[in-house]
C-alpha cells in the first residue's frame, strides 16, 4: 500500500508542472523539461552516489536496457511537449497519458508474459474515459490543428505515452533484479541530462532572464522532478508498471484543479464527471493487494 501511496504523491506533484510553468514568462517548454529533468538528474546521482557505486557492475552487465531506458528519458518529454504544440494541449495531452498505461500492460504482457487481468481493464476504460471527459469540460473545443500536424502530434503522442512506459519498465525491470529504485532512476537520468542539458545552449537563453522564471524552473526540478521520481522509484518497488501508470491518471486532475483555483479556468460539468471517473478507476488499484 505504501508503493501505491509514494505513485499518488508523484503523479500529484507532476500534476503541479503545468500551473508552475504557466508563471514563466517566454520559456521554452523544451527549455523548462530539459533543465527541469536535467538538473534533477544531478541530484538523483548525488543522493543515490554510492547505490549507483555498488550497482555500477550490475548497471553495465546489460548496456541495451541502460541505454534504451536513458533515451526513452530523453525522447519522452520532447515528444510530450512536441505532441502538444502540434497536436494542441487537449489532444496532445490525452493521447500522452492515456495510452501510457496500456504500452504499460502490453510491455509487461509482452515482455514478462505478465497476463491483462479484467481488474486493470476496467481500471484502465474508466481512467481513460475519465481523462477524455475531463480535457472536454476544461478545454473549449477549437481547430488547434489540422491536417498532417494533427497526425503527426498524435503519433508523438503516442511516443510519449509508449517512452514513459518504456524507462518506467527498465526501472521495474532492475529492481527485479537486485538493483536498487534509487540507483536505476539515477543512472538512466544521468545518462539522459548528457543530451538534455547541453540542450539548454538552443532553448534556454531565458531560463534566469527573471526572477520568476528562475523560480519556476528550480521549483521543476527540486519538487516534481527530484522530489516526484524519488517517490515514484520508491512505489515501483511493490506496484507493478501498468499499474503505476494507470495511477498516473491522477497527474492531469490535479493541473485541471491547480488550473481551476489559480489561473481561473473555467470546467465544464462532463470534466468533474471526468474527475470522478478517474478517481473511480485509482481506488480501484487502490482496493487491490500489493
Amino acid at each position: 500500500m505504501k508503493g501505491i501511496f509514494a505513485v499518488v504523491l508523484a503523479s500529484f506533484l507532476w500534476g503541479t508542472t503545468g500551473t508552475a510553468a504557466s508563471f514563466a514568462q517566454a520559456l521554452s517548454p523544451l527549455a523548462i523539461g530539459a533543465f527541469a529533468m536535467g538538473v534533477a538528474a544531478l541530484l538523483l546521482g548525488l543522493r543515490s552516489a554510492r547505490a549507483l557505486a555498488s550497482h555500477a557492475k550490475s548497471l553495465r552487465a546489460k548496456p541495451a536496457l541502460l541505454i534504451g531506458g536513458a533515451a526513452s528519458v530523453v525522447l519522452y518529454p520532447l515528444a510530450f511537449y512536441s505532441s502538444m504544440h502540434l497536436a494542441g494541449v487537449a489532444i496532445g495531452t490525452v493521447v500522452s497519458i492515456a495510452s501510457a498505461p496500456l504500452f504499460a500492460a502490453l510491455l509487461e504482457r509482452l515482455l514478462d508474459a505478465k497476463p491483462i487481468t479484467l481488474r486493470w481493464t476496467l481500471s484502465f476504460l474508466i481512467g481513460v474515459s475519465g481523462i477524455v471527459m475531463l480535457y472536454l469540460g476544461k478545454v473549449t473545443p477549437v481547430a488547434e490543428a489540422g491536417g498532417s500536424a494533427m497526425l503527426i502530434g498524435v503519433l508523438l503522442g503516442l511516443v510519449a505515452g509508449l517512452t514513459y512506459s518504456a524507462y518506467t519498465w527498465v526501472v521495474k525491470r532492475h529492481i527485479e533484479s537486485g538493483i536498487e529504485s534509487g540507483a536505476s532512476m539515477a543512472a538512466l537520468f544521468i545518462l539522459a541530462s548528457l543530451v538534455l542539458l547541453p540542450s539548454l545552449a538552443l532553448t534556454g537563453e531565458n531560463l534566469f532572464a527573471s526572477f520568476t522564471n528562475a523560480a519556476v524552473v528550480i521549483y521543476m526540478a527540486l519538487v516534481p522532478m527530484f522530489l516526484g521520481y524519488i517517490a515514484f522509484s520508491y512505489g515501483l518497488r511493490s506496484v507493478s508498471v501498468s499499474s503505476a501508470t494507470l495511477i498516473t491518471l491522477l497527474e492531469p486532475v490535479v493541473a485541471v484543479l491547480l488550473a481551476i483555483s489559480f489561473l481561473g479556468e473555467a470546467f465544464a460539468l462532463i470534466g468533474w464527471l471526468g474527475l470522478l471517473a478517474v478517481f473511480a478507476s485509482i481506488l480501484i488499484q487502490l482496493s487491490r493487494s500489493q
